[in-house]
């Protein structure tokens, strides 16, 4: 199952989005949307199911269809210990960094109304500058992997010329265990000084974060888009990074257990509700439920939790859905069902490599 790390440092709201995401639990036969374990659980990215398009009733065995949206499990990691100086192993540092390279791509929780300052502890609103936590994790994972990379770095230089080995090779080999492919080894070295044999540590530097960028992107995630401050802070951030998501992952998770408790009909990633049970809301429930409308789903068109997993997957990992079947007439797997199962794969794909993935 494709793996995304969470992190952030406290108080941002990082077990928020990490509950708000896989808030939408169902038991299903192959994935039981439930704990895998401490820090590991199961969200589901979603997509427009073929069934309607084809005129078909599906049934779903790896994922669920509800009214014509497929939902594909994806495994979330809650990475903890994010602190300065991780890369030192300071804190959890080194199981925050080995946690953090389990996964293809990292969602960054950042609160974007400047509300908590560099160790997370609680500030007025505003007095410190979100931007300098993206840098931060940036930093750390970077300086960690150079680490990696640099060690016996002269001697591993003088070896690749004297064996004339393929360096690209060499350096995949230095990054054994951290899910590296070595196609995204050749693709970073286009991007540098070909002469890596009188390389500064500001060279090492550069491959190592163009690396991680086409490794291992990020995902930042603007959270507590709702709080003074915040819209501006968000402007801020996506001037100067790709890929900001604003989200409210205290919103989207009122709404899920609204949702659940049979009092709204609610969809991740939607733009509005429908309240089923007035009668049986309290005035401040109700209060909640407007705010939440004028100020996260009005404004930012959803609470931002359902477009992150959409945004990594889709975009930042460029996966696409295929739903295997043995007829191809009737769309069915060898048993009858109808468009049983659907798969996660990297775009252009070729039927052979989807047999090992």
């Amino acid at each position: 199952m494709l793996q995304i790390a969470v992190t952030g440092k406290p108080n941002v709201g990082k077990s928020s989005f990490f509950n708000s995401a896989t808030a939408s639990q169902v038991e299903m036969a192959n994935y039981p949307f439930t704990t895998i374990d401490a820090n590991k659980a199961v969200a589901h990215v979603i997509s427009q199911c073929p069934c309607k398009e084809m005129n078909v009733t599906c049934n779903p065995n790896n994922s669920q269809c509800i009214d014509g949206t497929r939902l594909i499990p994806i495994e979330l990691i809650d990475v903890a210990g994010l602190v300065p100086g991780a890369h030192e192993g300071k804190g959890l540092g080194n199981k925050f960094l080995d946690d953090l390279m389990q996964a293809k791509v990292f969602i960054h929780v950042i609160d974007a109304s400047g509300g908590t300052d560099a160790e997370g502890n609680p500030v007025d609103l505003g007095t410190h500058d979100p931007l300098e936590d993206i840098e931060f994790l940036e930093h750390e994972i970077v300086m960690w992997m150079y680490g990696i990379v640099s060690k016996n770095w002269v001697r591993l230089i003088r070896k690749v010329e004297a064996e004339h080995l393929d360096f690209s090779k060499v350096i995949f080999e230095q990054l054994s265990g951290t899910g590296i492919l070595i196609e995204d080894v050749i693709e970073a070295l286009r991007t540098v000084n070909p002469n890596y044999g009188k390389w500064e540590d500001e060279d090492l530097i550069e491959f190592v974060r163009n690396l991680l960028n086409i490794a291992k992107p990020s995902l930042v995630i603007a959270n507590k888009a709702d709080l003074p401050g915040a819209k501006e802070n968000i402007e801020r951030m996506k001037e100067k990074y790709p890929n900001v998501i604003a989200t409210s992952a205290e919103s989207e998770l009122a709404l899920m257990n609204a949702t659940r408790a049979g009092l709204i009909s609610y969809i991740s990633g939607d733009s509005s509700f429908e309240i089923l049970e007035k009668d049986k809301l309290n005035p401040n429930q109700i209060k909640a439920l407007e705010y939440i409308q004028t100020n996260i789903l009005d404004v930012y068109g959803s609470t931002g939790v359902q477009e992150a997993l959409n945004t990594a997957v889709f975009e930042l990992l460029n996966m696409i859905v295929v739903y295997p079947v043995g007829d191809e007439h009737k769309l069915t797997d060898q048993k009858g069902n109808v468009l049983p199962d659907a798969f996660l794969v990297p775009k252009g794909s070729t039927p052979r490599q989807f047999a090992y993935i």
